[in-house]
């Protein structure tokens, strides 16, 4: 039977925040489309951002004893919520430790922190019984991974992993190190997202394994580099049943258009190479390479002799200004996609540096507007560029490879033109949003009918 003949199917989707980076877009779009399609759906997140009635939050702080809550209201008590002082910051760190004392020794321990009361409630936030539990990313301070095992036991649950936090003692990308594969310990970077105090990777591993030794479910990467590993990982024996469900875009709003209209409306120089790139926090987001970029357009700028070369940088807050002959322009986070579609228009090409990625939305975004890519060979990114026709690979961290790479696109317009529809095509025909909505429906669909669960 088909997914639209089983509707409406209620969905509870749980992400990290309504607004964020990647991962949380995908949620966000994926809740968005599910209500759409004519389906009850819920957002269940740690940090809330907009109005929507159907996105819900995790209360932890409401959630937790007595003793907590008490110590908690004083310490803002003492420090109005407008404080921003070291005072503030100070207090606050005390009244935590004395309310919760065992918490703040784990931290500094080196455990991961999965103290959080919200999440034995998490069913009945919707109002009703979910038919499927969706869940994205499980770090960023705001889920109890302990109540896995239940929950699976409760409801269906997909889990769709986004990064490899899952498989590790701390980090979401391990980048070379392999001990993720047999428990951890001896960790060569505790400064990793999500960081941690001490070197406690080998309990954080083992316990996590337990948790999931006790779970089963349903599991989705958006890559097959990261289905691959967890092929490898603690994870496999307790999956029911594993699928690579790409990452899409929405076809309707990004695609090709006029690179001038575009840049005249976005007050960008009408005849200047333009570059774009992005990311939350570039400067200090740590998957991302922003100093390579910088390096390789100061390496072209100094050659270059036509117009000035000019790059924005979007979805960080910064000061503009030259980087070599050229010129960089920091641009906050843009949550308007049709404004976001602009600038990839407008772009001659788009850079993803990074030390580490999975399948980034934004690539995708950009190759649907038909601007080519040029991106470092690491994680998913080689199922998202057809290297040599849709943009160009180049090993992370090497400077030399990405300035030749830009060096080449931004000069050479025949071929700039060829890349950009290639990479068209290619988005319009693997990455398109509806085709990503359609096979987690047909997914949830069949799920259900496994575990026999009438829909309504």
């Amino acid at each position: 039977m088909s997914a639209r003949a089983q509707r409406p199917l209620r969905i509870l989707q749980v992400s990290t925040a309504e607004v964020r980076g990647g991962a949380e877009q995908v949620a966000s779009n994926l809740f968005r489309a599910y209500r759409a399609h004519g389906h009850d759906a819920w957002l269940v997140v740690g940090e809330k951002d907009g109005d929507d009635p159907d996105v819900r939050v995790l209360a932890n702080d409401r959630n937790r004893n007595v003793w907590s809550r008490f110590w908690r209201r004083a310490a803002a008590g003492l420090t109005p919520a407008a404080t921003a002082s070291r005072t503030a910051a100070v207090v606050e760190r005390l009244a935590g430790a004395v309310a919760e004392p065992g918490r703040l020794l784990n931290y500094y321990r080196g455990r991961e922190d999965f103290d959080y009361p919200a999440t034995r409630g998490l069913l009945a936030l919707a109002g009703e019984r979910p038919d499927v539990v969706h869940a994205h990313n499980l770090h960023g301070g705001y889920f109890d991974l302990r109540r896995l095992p239940s929950l699976s036991a409760e409801v269906p649950l997909v889990l769709t992993l986004h990064d490899a936090w899952m498989l590790s003692g701390h980090c979401a990308h391990s980048l070379d190190c392999e001990r993720w594969r047999t428990g951890c310990g001896r960790c060569p970077d505790l400064s990793i997202y999500p960081a941690v105090r001490r070197d406690a990777t080998a309990y954080n591993w083992r316990r996590k394994r337990a948790i999931v030794a006790r779970s089963r479910f349903h599991l989705a990467t958006p890559s097959r580099w990261l289905m691959q590993k967890v092929e490898a990982s603690m994870l496999a024996p307790s999956i029911r049943e594993a699928r690579v469900i790409p990452n899409g875009v929405d076809l309707s709003l990004f695609r090709p258009g006029d690179r001038r209209a575009a840049r005249a409306a976005l007050g960008l120089p009408s005849d200047a190479p333009l570059v774009v790139t992005t990311g939350v926090d570039l400067e200090r987001n740590s998957w991302k390479d922003l100093p390579t970029l910088l390096a390789a357009l100061e390496r072209i700028s100094e050659r270059w002799t036509g117009p000035r070369i000019h790059a924005v940088a979007l979805g960080t807050a910064g000061p503009n200004g030259p980087v070599g002959r050229a010129a960089i322009q920091f641009v906050p986070y843009e949550r308007d996609p049709s404004t976001l579609a602009r600038y990839y228009r407008a772009a001659d090409v788009y850079v993803h540096a990074a030390r580490a990625d999975t399948f980034p939305v934004a690539v995708l975004e950009a190759l649907a507007c038909g601007t080519p890519v040029v991106a470092s060979d690491v994680g998913g990114i080689p199922e998202q560029v057809d290297d040599g026709r849709s943009g160009f690979l180049v090993p992370p961290a090497d400077v030399s490879a990405l300035d030749a790479r830009l060096d080449l696109v931004l000069r050479d317009d025949e071929l700039r033109a060829q890349l950009g529809r290639h990479a068209a095509e290619r988005a319009g025909q693997e990455f398109d949003f509806e085709r990503q909505v359609r096979r987690y429906l047909a997914w949830y669909a069949e799920i259900l009918t496994l575990h026999r669960r009438p829909v309504r």
